[in-house]
């Protein structure tokens, strides 16, 4: 038996204490109406942090800064995905939604406000290596 297993990245947004997260369209193919973490899908030929700088503009119309890697983590939907999670406390642009219902920001204290596991564990993650914000 052979598992497909694709790459995709998620950016957390970290200001004053807080993380931006998203509700997503209900017409979102994976995880439709849940509160996450920003993110998309590799390309072919596309490094993670390219993957990463592609996504927070097109989604959120942004240009992320001092790019941070936090770590990797392993998420099951209708295929097996490898999910890498980076975070910028700086950005340039203002942000906009194109492509979630709405955005909200979140307190860092609160990772259990996010409806999937594997992103209260990234957020856990980001505070244990780099501190409160």
């Amino acid at each position: 038996m052979t598992i497909e297993m694709n790459d995709g990245i998620s950016f957390m947004l970290i200001s004053d204490g807080q993380i931006l997260a998203e509700l997503r369209a209900q017409t979102a193919r994976l995880y439709p109406g849940i509160v996450g973490i920003p993110g998309g899908g590799v390309e072919p030929g596309e490094t993670w942090e390219q993957a990463v700088m592609r996504e927070a503009r097109e989604e959120l119309s942004v240009e992320l800064h001092d790019l941070r890697y936090v770590c990797s983590l392993l998420d099951r939907t209708h295929v097996l995905i490898r999910c890498h999670y980076y975070a910028a406390e700086s950005w340039s642009g203002a942000i906009e939604c194109h492509e979630a219902d709405s955005l909200l920001w979140l307190p860092l204290s609160q990772p259990e406000r996010l409806d999937l596991e594997v992103d209260r564990v990234a957020l856990r993650e980001y505070l244990r290596i780099y501190g409160a914000g």
